[in-house]
């Protein structure tokens, strides 16, 4: 077994990890800048979009799934350029496959806020 905090003392931890991940990414990463931004400016309009807790919350969802996507794909890359500096098919497989991911994530948000502007505005 992994020693480690546990109970409370582990959530504090964790709390910290996870305020030190967003600040990295913040200070480290445009592409998450950029995504967060946009999810704010985003994310009230989810309120008036969403005509139901339901479709707020899926509009909402969204913005937070373009978040995580862009922290893992950052995760990836980091890992990737620590692990070697050179270039290998692999390395550049996984960034590719985490880029792919943030465009899947980002084409969902666009998806599912035309889906809902459209059933509110043309149903």
């Amino acid at each position: 077994m992994k020693p480690g905090a546990t109970g409370f003392k582990r959530i504090v931890d964790a709390t910290g990890y996870t305020l030190k991940g967003l600040s990295a990414a913040w200070r480290n990463e445009s592409a998450f800048r950029q995504e967060a931004v946009l999810a704010a400016l985003l994310a009230p309009l989810a309120f008036w979009l969403g005509r139901s807790l339901p479709e707020i919350a899926l509009l909402l969802a969204t913005l937070a799934f373009v978040l995580t996507t862009e922290l893992l794909n950052s995760a990836i890359e980091a890992v990737v350029d620590r692990a070697s500096p050179e270039l290998h098919e692999l390395a550049g497989r996984a960034k590719d496959m985490g880029s792919a991911a943030v465009f899947v994530s980002l084409a969902t948000v666009i998806i599912v806020w035309a889906m809902i502007a459209f059933d509110r505005f043309a149903g």
